[in-house]
């Protein structure tokens, strides 16, 4: 019998994991990371520990929570602030998932003698003929997840196990439901984890160790000032709501220009970009191409973004351009470009850092 480690949330996802891989005859140990604990005492989202401990003993197996906070505030919370700081808009669920999910639930894993780890996520993971591993996106568009797991390693992905990559939400609630698990119903998280009251202006408002930017001005792409703007960590490419001003037109952030505390603002047509600049490369389905070779992708740039065709082309180990076909709308330095190939499966991905 081959023991796995699943990591449970106290989401029903998770739960039906671990629900299935239980009646495959695995060996089966839930294990839960608390991540983040407020003022308050409030627990981050991803980390509901009582409905997990319910949850695993509801399935008859043994159960265990592990203090990952240190981590989570080095390799998500702080880089997710100075990302702000900066003018970019980071997704902290990529870093979590590489840095802190995985690395932590893989050592546990070894500790506790077992062959794999397992998630609740909706993707495959797939081991090619090259070799390599990669991910496939998940049966229902809709729900795929691979987005956020870009980052994992070749040594992570070997000893993933995701069981949910071929159901739907609603078949996920309907097994929850047969098995009785006891978050059958429990509704999904949709917010950052660990952004538990206010929005996450507020939250680095309260969490910044560094002073923030002052309040700056709203400029045109010619560098008209338009008005007055209460600090670029309020603000994020694309948004169009919440910028008090009126202009006569729909107005948009187009660009966050950090160093000189200005927020662009510009029609909807001047958010569209033909080329972006990545770096913080990983390679999934093959190795990392050499400088100068180029490859076609469908990429993209935002977790609900439909990917578009691209041409990649590699600067240095860990920087590349990519250029697409047609323009996309929004693109955001701080996000991930994510690449797929035919089958849908990812190819690798890297951060934004400029788009043009």
């Amino acid at each position: 019998m081959q023991k796995v480690i699943v990591g449970l949330s106290g989401g029903v996802d998770s739960a039906v994991a671990a629900y299935l891989l239980k009646s495959k005859g695995y060996d089966v140990v839930g294990v839960i990371l608390r991540t983040w604990e407020a003022d308050g005492e409030d627990e981050s989202r991803c980390c509901a520990i009582d409905d997990a401990r319910a949850v695993a003993r509801c399935l008859g197996i043994p159960f265990y929570a592990f203090n990952c906070t240190a981590s989570f505030q080095t390799y998500v919370v702080q880089p997710f602030i100075e990302e702000y700081l900066q003018g970019r808009t980071p997704n902290p669920c990529i870093e979590c998932n590489r840095y802190v999910k995985w690395e932590r639930i893989l050592y546990y894993s070894k500790m506790l003698q077992a062959d794999f780890l397992a998630t609740g996520h909706y993707a495959s993971v797939r081991h090619l003929e090259n070799g390599r591993f990669t991910l496939q996106k998940a049966a229902q568009v809709q729900r795929d997840q691979t987005y956020m797991l870009y980052q994992l390693t070749q040594e992570q992905l070997c000893a993933t196990l995701m069981p949910l990559g071929g159901l739907t939400k609603e078949e996920v609630r309907r097994i929850a439901l047969k098995a009785g698990l006891p978050v059958a119903e429990k509704p999904d998280s949709q917010e950052i984890c660990f952004v538990t009251e206010g929005n996450y202006a507020d939250f680095i408002r309260c969490h910044a160790a560094s002073p923030l930017p002052e309040p700056g001005n709203f400029v045109d792409e010619s560098g008209n000032i338009l008005g007055q703007h209460k600090g670029i960590v309020s603000y994020t490419v694309g948004q169009r709501k919440g910028l008090g001003l009126a202009l006569g037109y729909p107005a948009y952030v187009t660009e966050i220009r950090a160093p000189q505390s200005e927020v662009v603002l510009g029609e909807e047509k001047a958010l569209y970009r033909s080329e972006l600049l990545c770096s913080d490369l990983n390679f999934m389905s093959i190795p990392s191409p050499n400088p100068g070779e180029t490859l076609r992708c469908q990429v993209k740039v935002r977790y609900h973004h439909t990917p578009q065709s691209a041409t990649i082309e590699m600067l240095s180990r860990d920087s590349l351009l990519i250029h697409f076909d047609q323009p996309v709308k929004a693109p955001t330095p701080g996000q991930s470009a994510v690449f797929y190939d035919e089958e849908d499966c990812v190819v690798g991905g890297g951060k934004i850092r400029m788009a043009k």
